[in-house]
């Protein structure tokens, strides 16, 4: 089968090994992709947000998938013109994409569903936001309304620090702090069935000991060793499934990757939010530990046709991703720092996230620059791994969390 994969970051060089490795991939196109998924695609500068240029590209392809690795190409309808171009596509319409456009859409998904999860204000003035703070009291958690790389969330107990956030917003959801371990589950899904991937962590703070300001994520481990071994199965009965069912109603069938991120609370389980595509950077630990041939099956969930898999297949141990950000993230992030990278080895390489060529010279070109994933018998195995070749990065402008693959 030929794929075209959307994106250009750490999760689409994961998905990009993933299906370059499936023997029934033929021919591996990304756009724009990045230099390391230019060592596995053919890159075309294509912008993976205009639905015309990406059916465009399909058809001239001949694509028999596109896989749709962000949120803004979904949320822009994307997946609906192929889908309307008689493409099959993995990646929800851009109704069904609204679980991650809007967080309020979401918010009334999970309360008519039964879903577990935070109470919750929308709020859209000063007033509406002071009294939802009020209401929960500290810790405040108020979150931008629609998509935010990741960094819409603010979780702080200086309250005017929080009424700043929601002033900066405009339209935010205000909710009751939610404590405990955070979890995140993939489920692929075809419109009514839904296959679970293994649960993973992620790090949102930018330092050490969950210090400093959230990010898009500093890195990940799967899988869960302290988690309760029925976890998956209740995320699936509790939330996955229900939610599948809620959209059916709508008339809106989420066919994509449907991303749960859970806290494990005193009072039991709650979901903080949904995301519409493989989450970044736990996709690149997840998939890491997967034997399973990924093409196949994102075909499958892209035909409805979820009921011929039999199931997914995992290889023992565990997988540690720890990602290199260029100095200033998550603020203003110093761009173009050269960066020269070690061989990749059997349990351990270098996934490219924000990467572009100067020249022949590898320069950075985001906030999170690279992720470097290792394997191992046991996660403390896979993050000694993943540090080892970390440390052999030469990237000056750069600097990672130390602390990746610790639970907290």
């Amino acid at each position: 089968m030929k794929i075209l994969l959307l994106g250009s970051g750490g999760r689409e060089h994961a998905l990009a090994r993933s299906l370059a490795a499936d023997p029934s991939v033929t021919e591996l196109h990304a756009a724009p992709g990045n230099p390391g998924i230019g060592r596995l695609a053919t890159l075309h500068a294509v912008d993976p947000a205009s639905p015309e240029a990406v059916v465009d590209a399909a058809r001239a392809l001949g694509v028999d998938l596109v896989v749709i690795g962000p949120e803004a190409p979904l949320v822009a309808g994307v997946a609906d013109a192929l889908r309307a171009a008689g493409i099959d596509t993995f990646g929800p319409d851009r109704a069904a994409a609204e679980l991650e456009g809007s967080k309020a859409f979401a918010k009334d998904v999970m309360l008519a569903a039964g879903v577990p999860t935070a109470d919750a204000r929308v709020c859209t003035t000063p007033e509406e936001a002071a009294a939802a703070l009020d209401e929960f009291g500290a810790p405040h958690v108020v979150k931008n309304d629609g998509l935010a790389a990741g960094k819409g969330v603010v979780v702080t107990e200086d309250r005017e620090a929080a009424l700043a956030h929601a002033a900066a917003c405009g339209r935010v959801v205000i909710e009751d702090y939610l404590d405990g371990p955070e979890v995140s589950l993939f489920a692929i899904c075809d419109g009514e069935r839904a296959l679970p991937l293994l649960p993973a962590q992620d790090y949102k703070r930018v330092g050490d000991g969950d210090a400093g300001p959230n990010t898009g994520g500093m890195g990940a481990y799967s899988p869960l060793a302290w988690a309760d071994p029925g976890l998956t199965g209740q995320i699936m009965r509790e939330v996955v499934e229900p939610t599948l069912a809620e959209m059916n109603r709508r008339g809106t069938p989420f066919v994509g990757l449907l991303y749960a991120g859970l806290a494990l609370t005193s009072r039991g389980l709650r979901v903080v939010e949904f995301n519409v595509r493989f989450g970044d950077p736990e996709t690149q630990a997840v998939l890491a530990l997967l034997e399973t041939p990924l093409a196949g099956v994102l075909r499958a969930a892209a035909r409805g046709e979820l009921d011929t898999v039999d199931g997914l297949a995992w290889r023992d141990g565990a997988a540690v991703v720890v990602v290199s950000a260029a100095a200033g993230y998550p603020g203003t992030p110093a761009t173009g720092g050269r960066i020269t990278l070690p061989d990749d080895e059997d349990d351990a390489y270098i996934l490219h996230a924000g990467t572009r060529l100067d020249g022949d010279t590898l320069v950075a070109a985001g906030g999170r620059v690279l992720g470097t994933v290792g394997r191992g018998a046991d996660v403390e195995e896979a993050r000694t791994r993943a540090y080892a070749l970390a440390a052999r990065i030469d990237f000056p402008d750069g600097f990672h969390r130390t602390d990746i693959g610790v639970a907290h």
